[in-house]
């Protein structure tokens, strides 16, 4: 199992649905793939799961006062959501509370080959104790480790529970106490990034941060982690990036995206990598465009753009937007898997 952070400082590039997409995608190309959703946001729960099964999974609707013809039907509506189904919010509420150590759930199932690690907005809660026990990691400090192990600790489970190939984490837009346990318990980091201003600073601030919890990690908590407590080794291998291209504006020259496109590679490469080179347009994995007038009818059809159909009301000229749709990510997908067989042989190495 190798997992992968989709990641960007900034919001609102369309990191969710490229995970969402992305997810669907390699599940099609035959790998078993596990998606889990760490944004407090709660945003790729929701690409997966309508309202109802959200309700049933947060427990919103009392489903165990519902009677044999209920439950029934809920089971046949969303067979995924299980009875022994929970958040992450409800994996870390024991040390939330003080009482123990995280509980784990079976993942829920969206489609064969293909599960999620529901999220839930609870999760914002983590935040403070998750930055109280970053210091007292330093000491060793065992509840501390066990703290800020716990999302690793949560997908290792999940991830053996159905024997995932590849796992997708899902990341709020900022550098807090959450994002460094989840991007911690990460192989490698996909960041998707817009052609603009917003996200050059993004990764002149993300890769220093990233580089910073890596040696922290490495060199200061990782020795200290007692065997007992399986801990992550904080490799976050930067996999490269996606360009997610926006609608054109009228206000947004052509001229002005091309110059901000230009500048990403060096900007990806001296800031995220560390690297001072002339070429640096290998960790460039894919250029998506924009598929705005799709997004609604997936929402809609509760599926992802590239299964559209005519029924869905993809008709005439959409159908084929669909078929690019589906060449674009099945590419992305490819080039993913022959990026992450690189970083295995690297970590093998």
């Amino acid at each position: 199992m190798i997992s992968v952070a989709l990641f960007n400082n900034k919001g609102g590039v369309g990191k969710t649905t490229l995970t969402y997409h992305l997810a669907h995608m390699l599940q099609r190309l035959g790998r078993r793939v596990l998606a889990v959703d760490l944004d407090p946001q709660a945003n790729l729960i929701s690409a997966f799961l309508d309202e109802r099964e959200l309700a049933t999974l947060w427990g919103e609707p009392d489903v165990s006062s519902w009677g044999p013809t209920q439950q029934i039907l809920t089971d046949v509506l969303f067979p995924g959501v299980t009875p022994d189904a929970g958040t992450v919010a409800a994996s870390v509420q024991p040390i939330m509370e003080g009482l123990g150590d995280v509980a784990f759930y079976a993942p829920t199932c969206i489609t064969d080959g293909l599960w999620l690690v529901p999220g839930d907005l609870e999760l914002s809660a983590f935040e403070d104790k998750l930055s109280a026990a970053w210091p007292n990691c330093f000491t060793g400090d065992h509840a501390a480790i066990r703290t800020t192990t716990a999302f690793y600790r949560i997908i290792d489970d999940a991830a053996r529970k159905v024997n995932a190939d590849i796992v997708l984490i899902d990341v709020g837009p900022n550098l807090g106490a959450i994002n460094r346990a989840a991007l911690l318990a990460a192989d490698s980091v996909l960041m998707p990034l817009a052609a603009d201003l917003f996200s050059l600073r993004g990764l002149r601030n993300l890769g220093p941060t990233l580089r910073a919890w890596r040696s922290t990690w490495q060199q200061t908590v990782s020795p200290r982690v007692p065997k007992t407590i399986p801990a992550p080794s904080g490799d976050m291998r930067p996999l490269g990036y996606v360009i997610m291209q926006p609608t054109m504006r009228l206000d947004r020259p052509v001229k002005a995206y091309r110059r901000w496109l230009e500048r990403i590679p060096s900007v990806f490469a001296e800031s995220v990598l560390d690297e001072r080179r002339s070429d640096h347009r290998s960790h460039e994995i894919a250029t998506l465009r924009n598929y705005q007038s799709l997004m609604p009818l997936a929402h809609d059809a509760r599926k992802p753009m590239f299964d559209l159909k005519a029924a869905d009301g993809a008709i005439g000229s959409t159908q084929t937007y669909v078929q690019k749709c589906r060449a674009e990510f099945r590419e992305l997908a490819e080039t993913v898997i022959e990026r992450l067989a690189e970083i295995r042989t690297q970590a093998a190495d």
